[in-house]
Protein backbone atom coordinates (compact mmCIF):
# COMPACT_ATOMS: atom_id res chain seq x y z
CA UNK A 1 0.00 0.00 0.00
CA UNK A 2 1.21 3.93 -0.47
CA UNK A 3 2.79 4.92 2.52
CA UNK A 4 0.87 7.06 4.30
CA UNK A 5 1.34 11.29 3.72
CA UNK A 6 3.60 12.92 6.69
CA UNK A 7 4.24 15.96 7.63
CA UNK A 8 7.94 16.64 7.14
CA UNK A 9 8.26 19.02 10.26
CA UNK A 10 7.03 16.22 12.65
CA UNK A 11 6.95 13.20 10.88
CA UNK A 12 3.30 12.98 11.55
CA UNK A 13 0.71 12.06 9.61
CA UNK A 14 0.02 15.23 7.19
CA UNK A 15 -3.28 16.82 7.96
CA UNK A 16 -4.77 15.51 4.52
CA UNK A 17 -3.89 11.98 5.24
CA UNK A 18 -5.54 12.79 9.27
CA UNK A 19 -8.78 13.84 7.58
CA UNK A 20 -8.33 10.88 4.72
CA UNK A 21 -8.22 8.74 7.86
CA UNK A 22 -10.99 10.02 10.03
CA UNK A 23 -13.10 10.56 7.14
CA UNK A 24 -12.98 6.60 6.15
CA UNK A 25 -13.79 5.93 9.98
CA UNK A 26 -16.60 8.50 10.08
CA UNK A 27 -18.26 7.25 6.27
CA UNK A 28 -17.88 3.72 7.49
CA UNK A 29 -19.90 3.91 10.71
CA UNK A 30 -22.79 6.93 9.25
CA UNK A 31 -22.57 6.81 5.67
CA UNK A 32 -21.77 9.41 3.25
CA UNK A 33 -24.40 11.34 3.21
CA UNK A 34 -24.39 11.27 7.01
CA UNK A 35 -20.94 13.03 7.54
CA UNK A 36 -21.04 16.77 7.41
CA UNK A 37 -18.05 19.04 6.39
CA UNK A 38 -18.75 20.28 9.95
CA UNK A 39 -18.57 16.90 11.33
CA UNK A 40 -15.13 15.73 9.31
CA UNK A 41 -13.44 19.46 9.90
CA UNK A 42 -14.70 19.01 13.78
CA UNK A 43 -13.00 15.58 13.99
CA UNK A 44 -9.75 16.53 13.07
CA UNK A 45 -10.13 19.83 15.04
CA UNK A 46 -10.21 22.44 12.42
CA UNK A 47 -13.02 24.25 11.09
CA UNK A 48 -15.22 22.92 9.08
CA UNK A 49 -14.55 25.98 6.17
CA UNK A 50 -10.71 25.40 7.14
CA UNK A 51 -11.30 21.81 5.40
CA UNK A 52 -11.76 23.54 1.69
CA UNK A 53 -8.20 24.32 1.75
CA UNK A 54 -7.52 20.16 1.66
CA UNK A 55 -10.47 19.10 0.00
CA UNK A 56 -13.22 21.26 -2.73
CA UNK A 57 -15.91 18.99 -1.22
CA UNK A 58 -16.99 15.48 0.36
CA UNK A 59 -16.89 14.13 -2.95
CA UNK A 60 -13.40 14.80 -3.97
CA UNK A 61 -12.35 13.47 -0.54
CA UNK A 62 -14.34 10.39 -1.34
CA UNK A 63 -12.68 10.18 -5.00
CA UNK A 64 -9.57 10.46 -3.63
CA UNK A 65 -9.54 7.95 -0.99
CA UNK A 66 -11.63 5.14 -3.02
CA UNK A 67 -8.71 5.68 -5.75
CA UNK A 68 -5.81 5.51 -3.48
CA UNK A 69 -7.50 2.41 -2.32
CA UNK A 70 -8.09 0.50 -6.05
CA UNK A 71 -4.48 1.92 -7.60
CA UNK A 72 -2.86 0.48 -4.14
CA UNK A 73 -4.68 -2.87 -4.86
CA UNK A 74 -4.15 -3.37 -8.57
CA UNK A 75 -0.23 -2.16 -7.88
CA UNK A 76 0.21 -5.18 -4.83
CA UNK A 77 -1.42 -7.53 -7.28
CA UNK A 78 0.80 -7.03 -9.87
CA UNK A 79 3.98 -7.13 -7.75
CA UNK A 80 2.69 -10.35 -6.62
CA UNK A 81 1.64 -11.93 -10.30
CA UNK A 82 4.64 -13.32 -11.21
CA UNK A 83 5.89 -16.87 -9.97
CA UNK A 84 4.44 -20.34 -10.46
CA UNK A 85 0.43 -19.99 -10.72
CA UNK A 86 -0.30 -21.64 -6.98
CA UNK A 87 2.61 -19.66 -5.43
CA UNK A 88 1.07 -16.52 -6.75
CA UNK A 89 -2.84 -17.48 -5.67
CA UNK A 90 -1.31 -17.83 -2.25
CA UNK A 91 0.60 -14.20 -2.60
CA UNK A 92 -2.87 -13.16 -3.35
CA UNK A 93 -5.36 -14.29 -0.88
CA UNK A 94 -2.74 -12.75 1.94
CA UNK A 95 -2.15 -9.97 0.18
CA UNK A 96 -6.01 -9.07 0.05
CA UNK A 97 -7.10 -10.32 3.47
CA UNK A 98 -3.99 -8.23 4.91
CA UNK A 99 -5.56 -5.20 3.73
CA UNK A 100 -8.86 -6.47 4.61
CA UNK A 101 -7.61 -6.84 8.21
CA UNK A 102 -5.96 -3.57 8.10
CA UNK A 103 -8.63 -1.18 6.40
CA UNK A 104 -11.75 -2.34 7.16
CA UNK A 105 -13.24 1.26 7.60
CA UNK A 106 -12.26 1.67 3.25
CA UNK A 107 -13.91 -2.23 2.78
CA UNK A 108 -17.12 -0.71 4.03
CA UNK A 109 -16.80 2.59 2.66
CA UNK A 110 -15.74 1.01 -0.79
CA UNK A 111 -18.77 -1.47 -0.82
CA UNK A 112 -21.41 1.15 -0.14
CA UNK A 113 -20.34 4.28 -0.98
CA UNK A 114 -19.18 3.65 -4.82
CA UNK A 115 -21.93 5.13 -6.50
CA UNK A 116 -21.62 8.56 -4.67
CA UNK A 117 -18.19 9.01 -6.38
CA UNK A 118 -18.56 11.81 -9.43
CA UNK A 119 -19.24 9.94 -12.63
CA UNK A 120 -15.67 10.17 -14.15
CA UNK A 121 -14.03 9.03 -10.68
CA UNK A 122 -16.31 6.28 -10.36
CA UNK A 123 -15.53 5.06 -14.49
CA UNK A 124 -12.11 5.23 -13.24
CA UNK A 125 -12.29 2.99 -10.04
CA UNK A 126 -13.89 0.53 -11.78
CA UNK A 127 -11.55 0.45 -14.34
CA UNK A 128 -8.76 -0.16 -12.05
CA UNK A 129 -11.05 -3.27 -10.24
CA UNK A 130 -11.94 -4.68 -12.98
CA UNK A 131 -7.85 -4.27 -14.31
CA UNK A 132 -7.34 -5.72 -10.35
CA UNK A 133 -9.67 -8.46 -11.09
CA UNK A 134 -8.05 -9.69 -14.45
CA UNK A 135 -4.88 -10.42 -12.26
CA UNK A 136 -6.84 -13.29 -10.16
CA UNK A 137 -8.87 -14.40 -13.26
CA UNK A 138 -5.39 -15.11 -15.03
CA UNK A 139 -3.98 -17.17 -12.01
CA UNK A 140 -6.78 -19.42 -11.64
CA UNK A 141 -7.24 -20.43 -15.25
CA UNK A 142 -3.32 -20.82 -15.43
CA UNK A 143 -3.98 -22.86 -12.50
CA UNK A 144 -7.19 -24.98 -13.85
CA UNK A 145 -6.55 -24.33 -17.86
CA UNK A 146 -10.20 -25.99 -18.09
CA UNK A 147 -12.19 -23.25 -16.15
CA UNK A 148 -13.77 -20.49 -18.46
CA UNK A 149 -12.67 -16.75 -17.76
CA UNK A 150 -16.13 -15.85 -16.65
CA UNK A 151 -16.01 -18.65 -14.01
CA UNK A 152 -12.96 -17.36 -13.18
CA UNK A 153 -14.27 -14.15 -12.70
CA UNK A 154 -17.01 -15.45 -10.80
CA UNK A 155 -14.33 -17.47 -8.27
CA UNK A 156 -12.72 -14.51 -7.78
CA UNK A 157 -15.63 -12.09 -6.65
CA UNK A 158 -16.78 -15.20 -4.88
CA UNK A 159 -12.85 -14.90 -2.76
CA UNK A 160 -13.31 -11.41 -2.32
CA UNK A 161 -16.93 -11.51 -0.84
CA UNK A 162 -15.52 -13.89 1.72
CA UNK A 163 -12.07 -12.05 2.90
CA UNK A 164 -14.02 -8.94 2.68
CA UNK A 165 -16.05 -9.70 5.09
CA UNK A 166 -14.54 -9.65 8.42
CA UNK A 167 -15.78 -5.92 9.08
CA UNK A 168 -18.86 -7.83 9.25
CA UNK A 169 -18.05 -11.07 11.41
CA UNK A 170 -17.84 -9.26 14.66
CA UNK A 171 -15.53 -11.59 15.17
CA UNK A 172 -13.65 -11.59 18.78
CA UNK A 173 -10.72 -13.91 17.73
CA UNK A 174 -7.47 -12.93 16.81
CA UNK A 175 -6.57 -11.05 14.02
CA UNK A 176 -3.99 -13.70 12.99
CA UNK A 177 -6.51 -16.51 14.17
CA UNK A 178 -9.48 -14.82 11.48
CA UNK A 179 -6.53 -14.52 8.73
CA UNK A 180 -5.61 -18.52 9.34
CA UNK A 181 -9.46 -19.15 8.67
CA UNK A 182 -10.28 -17.37 6.18
CA UNK A 183 -6.82 -18.27 4.24
CA UNK A 184 -7.94 -21.64 4.75
CA UNK A 185 -10.84 -21.63 3.33
CA UNK A 186 -10.51 -19.47 0.47
CA UNK A 187 -7.15 -21.36 -0.52
CA UNK A 188 -9.46 -24.50 -0.35
CA UNK A 189 -12.68 -23.27 -2.18
CA UNK A 190 -10.35 -22.17 -5.18
CA UNK A 191 -8.26 -25.62 -5.13
CA UNK A 192 -11.45 -27.31 -5.78
CA UNK A 193 -12.55 -25.49 -8.97
CA UNK A 194 -10.72 -28.03 -11.01
CA UNK A 195 -8.44 -30.60 -11.15
CA UNK A 196 -4.45 -29.81 -10.65
CA UNK A 197 -1.03 -31.61 -10.62
CA UNK A 198 -0.16 -32.27 -14.51
CA UNK A 199 -2.87 -29.77 -15.71
CA UNK A 200 -1.36 -27.08 -14.34
CA UNK A 201 0.76 -24.57 -16.44
CA UNK A 202 4.09 -23.19 -15.14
Amino acid sequence: MAAPEVDPRTGAPSRREQILQVAARLFAKHGFHGVSITDLGAAVGISGPALYRHFPGKEALLAEMLLRISEDLLAGGRARSRGAPRDVLAALVDFQLDFTLREPELIVVQDRDLDNLPDDARRRVRQLQRTYVEIWVDTLRRIHPGLSADSARIAAHGTFGLLNSTPHSGSRGSPDEVAALLRTMALTALDGLGPAGADEQP
